[in-house]
């Protein structure tokens, strides 16, 4: 019985330590395009041109005569472009001698009216539990400047290493929040810090 609560013991001690010391040692990467342009609805060219003539005629002719029978309404000035536009980018930096980080974070406004916050040649140490967080904070340097400061969670980190997307809730109001963080959950700890630069 001793021998078993010995060996179920030593074990967990195995299981334990390879969740909290692999991370050290394995980079997961990531590399996500950047595809966030406005679909207008348009139609594929390839697709219209493999219709039948005669389909083609009915389609243009319905075309001209909606446009013909719109009402003429200035363009709306205020309507988002179709390509995403920088509002605010920062460097990643070391936290410590420990946690480090480097690349860039570019929080863009999107076409549809929301934002995403995009790393681009990203790296950083790996860890248990590792997140993703918008801090309030300008330019933290401890866990407790973003903890005191306030913060909103935008998920998961998907990857120590590469190029990656984080979609910010629509009900987030982007100009409160001034810096990315890379942060351990489990131990709160800060691991890798970029200050926002508004453009």
């Amino acid at each position: 019985m001793r021998r078993f609560a010995i060996l179920a013991v030593a074990a967990l001690v195995l299981v334990a330590g390879w969740f909290f010391v692999s991370p050290l040692f394995i980079d997961r990467t990531v590399d996500e395009d950047f595809d966030f342009t406005l679909d207008d609805g348009a139609l594929d060219m390839q697709a219209v041109m493999a219709m039948p003539e005669d389909k083609r005629i009915a389609m243009k002719q319905e075309i001209m005569d909606a446009a013909a029978g719109a009402p003429d309404v200035p363009a709306d000035e205020s309507m988002p472009g179709a390509t995403p536009t920088v509002v605010a980018q920062g460097e990643f930096v070391d936290a410590d001698l420990v946690h480090k980080g480097s690349g860039r974070a570019i929080l863009y406004a999107l076409p549809d009216g929301g934002h995403v916050v995009r790393f681009e040649d990203f790296r950083s140490t790996n860890g248990p539990a590792l997140v993703v967080y918008l801090a309030k904070h300008e330019s933290p340097t401890r866990a407790a400047d973003v903890t005191d400061g306030g913060f909103v969670k935008l998920g998961k980190l998907k990857g120590n290493v590469g190029n990656q997307n984080y979609r910010i809730p629509d009900d987030i109001d982007i100009t409160e929040f001034n810096s990315v963080v890379i942060w351990c959950e489990l131990f709160d700890v800060l691991f890798s810090p970029a200050a926002l630069i508004r453009s």
